[in-house]
């Protein structure tokens, strides 16, 4: 939003410098942005051609002698065909930046003579788009003056950023409000006056979308004469940003920025018929005020006449009704317009307007009838004729919102102690009206703050105009103990899982939360509660129920532009469904190729295998230990969801029902659905699953106990069906006395004709760490039997022979 100063001048009655107003504006949640000061214009002077002779080398050059006020004539070369002696115009000395040709002048020759400066045009100023000639000032003008103070050209122009909260400060008067309220001056009386109409307004309206039009207002204008706007408003325009076109055009455009009310002029002599506020048809098209067609559906809001489409409701006119120079009678409408129909609307076409941008945060409905007098007033004021009697459909009126404000709210939501006479009159100044004396006063809303809904609204308001620089700092409170745990059990793993991942040289990678549709389908998801009702693109329909589409979509595109050897990995959430308990905290990674821990690629000493389930597993336990698991009771079920291959991949399980994480190779129909290549290991670990320590009542480290009697080690072979797991041989090993058993590890597993049909052999190594003795060989005979025993018992495995 940018305005001028002398523009917010008009609104607000002060004499604060612009440095406070400035100042002010920020503090009180208008952020300014930038502020254009107008000091680059400071060197063009007014300045008078003494004479002007013809280039000794170009039939289309003078070389002109020019006073700038000094005394001292400058040479210029000059291709002006209105450069004469006597004129009087404007100077640009070397130095100076000429804004409309972006460049920096210095003294040069032409043709061979030395110009020390330019005279200017108004395009070359950017006052206008006329280049035919250098500026011709009236005699009277002073020479040596300022050009930019005897123009009104430096006006400083301020931009502010607004939120999309403050539709009421889309306008000069509104940001003036704020300011007044902020005690910088006082706001001007901003009434309308009603004015004064001959018969009734001829055209019929009709609107048949009263939930897209809360409300229209239209008046005829007869015997207008457009033109160019006065050199005021022109400037206006220009400073913000905008070319003026023609005064009735020029009109709107100021109202929609002094006022925040956008507004449209129709050509009255090319609308036929009745105006008709309605829906557009499937495929109508329109060509807009803009050169370009539109093409429309039914949610869509137009107003149309016989002839067809004359505007898209509430951004665009169509240019068949545009005003022109032969605009002799013209209709002026002000109306209400559905702000999310507005917005939806917006997007779809993809056309941006200044209009648009109000109507989507929501114009004062009170204005709406206000807004037509006064653009009435301008045209009657700048373009002559004669008004109808306003028109006016729809609207039933504001009810204002009643929010019920305890003052005590103030303090308590910032701390700050704020009298309560102080905060009402805060609220009375920006106008909404407290009523009551209590300490919980009603409050009304005015019809231009659609954001306020509640009592921290209202908090806010008072906050930001008292000023957040009253706030005063304080030190953060101590915490009772001292270390005292400041993270959560579930933000303590995340940052552990990441931490392991990455030294296992895994690269963390952050993906979209959202997917195809097809990708979420492929690993489990796809449901409707789960799809976005307004996705970003049409390939992100989905909540993702796992991590794994966007990391192997990932490691395709690295793939693609030669990366062939990656490993990636991201902690973040996935979906099960809509509810809160739905969403999971998830460490997944993948690997691509010859990623493995200890090597990737080609190398002279041996080239690294491919990835494969055992590397997934690898990492999968690790985020485990990371994160507190109990690593040696988990069990390992083989296989696992659809999207890994079957027999290649694994389930981690904490007894018979905690599912902890899975692993694997994918499967290649998951591979081919999500249009990936190579060979590929992945797995994910549910964080959130793990079951939480217990709580100690210190966190003192237990006392280091180191044995002083020697480990022994002992071998045993059992044969078992091949349906067993190593695992539960080990298990069951290590059961056999847990106080003795410091460790159990296979190192081999042989298959063959002469174990049996459906057989295998499991070698373990059984680490045995005596506390209180030396053990005996009947100890340790004792201890083997029971290690058989426990075995057979739990799996069905013997000795082998």
């Amino acid at each position: 939003m940018k305005f001028t100063l002398s523009w917010l001048k008009d609104h607000l009655d002060t004499d604060a410098p612009l440095e406070q107003i400035v100042e002010t504006l920020t503090m009180i949640g208008l952020e300014v942005e930038a502020v254009d000061d107008k000091a680059a214009l400071e060197p063009f002077r007014i300045a008078r051609v003494l004479t002007a002779e013809r280039h000794p080398d170009a039939d289309k050059l003078q070389v002109l002698a020019v006073d700038t006020g000094d005394g001292k004539p400058i040479q210029v070369v000059c291709g002006a065909p209105n450069a004469r002696a006597g004129l009087i115009g404007v100077f640009a000395p070397p130095g100076a930046y000429v804004p409309g040709l972006d460049v920096t002048l210095s003294v040069g020759k032409i043709r061979g003579v030395e110009s020390h400066g330019m005279m200017c045009s108004e395009r070359e100023l950017e006052m206008s788009d006329e280049h035919n000639g250098i500026i011709d000032l009236p005699a009277d003008a002073p020479v040596g003056t300022s050009f930019a103070a005897y123009a009104g050209l430096d006006d400083p122009v301020i931009e502010i950023n607004l939120t999309p909260n403050r539709p009421d400060a889309t306008g000069v008067y509104g940001i003036a409000r704020d300011l007044a309220a902020a005690g910088l001056g006082t706001l001007k009386d901003g009434t309308v006056a009603p004015v004064k109409s001959e018969g009734p307004t001829p055209v019929k309206l009709t609107i048949e979308t009263p939930d897209l039009c809360p409300g229209f207002a239209l008046r005829l204008v007869r015997g207008v004469k457009n033109g160019p706007s006065p050199k005021w408003l022109q400037q206006r325009l220009t400073a913000i940003g905008l070319r003026p076109i023609n005064a009735l055009v020029d009109i709107t455009n100021y109202i929609t920025f002094d006022r925040g009310r956008p507004l449209h002029v129709f050509d009255a002599a090319k609308v036929k018929g009745d105006l008709v506020v309605r829906r557009a048809r499937d495929g109508e098209t329109v060509l807009a005020l803009d050169g370009r067609e539109y093409k429309l559906n039914d949610q869509i809001c137009v107003i149309s006449d016989d002839n067809g489409i004359e505007s898209i409701a509430g951004i665009m006119g169509a240019e068949h009704s545009g005003c022109d120079e032969n605009t002799t009678d013209v209709l002026i409408e002000s109306a209400l317009w559905n702000p999310g129909n507005i917005a939806r609307t917006g997007r779809e076409l993809g056309i941006i307007t200044d209009a648009r941008y109000r109507f989507e945060r929501g114009v004062d409905p009170e204005f709406m009838v206000s807004g037509l007098e006064l653009a009435t007033h301008m045209v009657l004021d700048l373009c002559g004729g004669t008004p109808t009697e306003a028109k006016v459909a729809g609207y039933a009126g504001h009810e204002p919102k009643l929010v019920t404000f305890p003052v005590s709210e103030v303090k308590r939501l910032t701390g700050i102690e704020v009298a309560k006479a102080e905060s009402l009159d805060i609220l009375k100044r920006l106008g909404f009206a407290p009523q009551g004396d209590g300490d919980i006063v009603d409050v009304l809303v005015p019809s231009w703050r659609p954001d306020v809904d509640g009592k921290a609204d209202l908090v806010e308001e008072v906050m930001r105009i008292h000023g957040v620089d009253n706030i005063a700092p304080q030190p953060l409170p101590r915490h009772a103990s001292v270390n005292g745990k400041i993270l959560t059990v579930l933000q303590i793993r995340t940052r552990a899982a990441k931490r392991a991942l990455a030294a296992r040289g895994m690269m963390e990678a952050v993906t979209w939360s959202f997917i195809p549709a097809a990708h979420a389908k492929a690993f489990g998801g796809g449901a409707a509660e789960l799809k976005l009702a307004n996705p970003i693109a049409a390939d992100m329909s989905d909540m993702r129920p796992s991590l794994l589409p966007g990391l192997l979509s990932g490691a395709q595109r690295n793939a693609d532009r030669g990366f062939n050897d990656l490993a990636l990995f991201e902690v973040s959430g996935t979906y099960e469904s809509s509810m809160p308990d739905g969403q999971r905290r998830v460490a997944g990674g993948v690997r691509r190729g010859t990623a493995k821990l200890a090597a990737t690629g080609r190398h002279w000493a041996g080239n690294a295998a491919p990835v494969d389930v055992f590397d997934a597993k690898a990492d999968a336990l690790a985020v485990l230990e990371a994160c507190g698991a109990p690593v040696d009771r988990v069990q390992i079920e083989a296989g696992g969801p659809s999207w890994y291959h079957p027999g290649r991949s694994g389930t981690i399980k904490l007894g018979p029902k905690v599912v902890l994480g899975y692993f694997g190779e994918f499967h290649p129909k998951t591979l081919e659905t999500l249009d990936v290549s190579g060979v590929l290991c992945g797995f994910e670990v549910f964080i959130d699953a793990i079951p939480e320590p217990k709580q100690k009542p210190t966190r003192t480290k237990p006392p280091l106990t180191l044995s002083a009697f020697q480990t022994v080690r002992r071998d045993f072979a059992f044969v078992v069906d091949k349906s067993v797991e190593a695992a539960s041989v080990l298990r069951a090993a290590g059961a056999a006395d847990r106080k003795l058993i410091s460790g159990v590890q296979i190192f081999d597993i042989f298959e063959g004709p002469a174990l049996g049909e459906d057989k295998k052999s499991i070698a373990i190594e059984v680490a045995i760490q005596p506390q209180e003795r030396t053990l005996t060989d009947e100890d340790l005979d004792g201890l083997a039997k029971r290690i058989v025993e426990n075995v057979g018992k739990q799996t069905g495995g013997v000795l082998r022979g």
